[in-house]
């Protein structure tokens, strides 16, 4: 089995994780993912989240979802519909990329989002009938450095304390919210994910991050 790759850390109050893995066979991982705290003066204001999909498997679909995380990287602090289209432009000639991403206000407490291609973003509680579904990104059609839509501005949804991000590349099984363990960690919550859900036909990417409230 190919090897998980795997990331973690902790952005003011949002607890993340990620674990993805290549498609059996390949070496490099097409799905990618990219978790970097917006600034303020001193400490931060804000979190951009997302994963990205390049296109097909194999080296050039990484290369191409390496490039957008570099640009989401650098240009961090932009609006999710300004990264959306410097993205776009950056990947020309390249395989491109689905992609969605997902700002958290820690000021406001608004999660905003948006997407184009096939890179599901849920957030989610826990009910009492197992996974309360409280919001899904809208996404349009479109190859992110090939062809896209007219973008439209991001979606805005309330994110509260306990809420669950999740965002999975289509290496992830719909069925992927079914039976999440809410007591469990944002890193083990993905692993579960990505151990249970994952197809055997592409590359997969999971990105948990939960509102664990002020960081101590």
């Amino acid at each position: 089995m190919p090897d998980t790759l795997r990331d973690s850390g902790r952005i003011g109050p949002i607890e993340w994780a990620s674990a993805g893995r290549p498609r059996p066979g390949e070496q490099s991982c097409g799905d990618q993912q990219v978790a970097v705290d917006i600034d303020g003066d001193g400490s931060p204001v804000g979190a951009l989240f997302g994963v990205l999909d390049g296109l097909g498997h194999g080296a050039a679909a990484a290369s191409a979802a390496a490039m957008a995380v570099q640009t989401l990287t650098r240009s961090r602090a932009e609006r999710l519909e300004v990264l959306l289209q410097l993205c776009h432009r950056v990947l020309g000639g390249t395989r491109g990329v689905a992609m969605t991403v997902a700002r958290v206000d820690f000021q406001t407490n608004k999660l905003s989002w948006t997407g184009i291609g096939n890179v599901s973003a849920h957030l989610v509680a826990k009910s009492a009938a197992g996974t309360q579904i409280r919001s899904s990104a809208r996404l349009a059609g479109g190859i992110v450095g090939f062809r896209i839509p007219e973008i439209r501005p991001a979606q805005v949804v309330p994110i509260r304390l306990g809420d669950l991000l999740v965002i999975t590349s289509d290496g992830i099984g719909d069925d992927h919210l079914d039976h999440i363990d809410f007591a469990a960690s944002a890193v083990d919550i993905a692993d579960q994910i990505l151990g249970k859900h994952a197809k055997e036909t592409d590359d997969a990417m999971v990105l948990a991050a939960r509102h664990r409230g002020i960081s101590t």
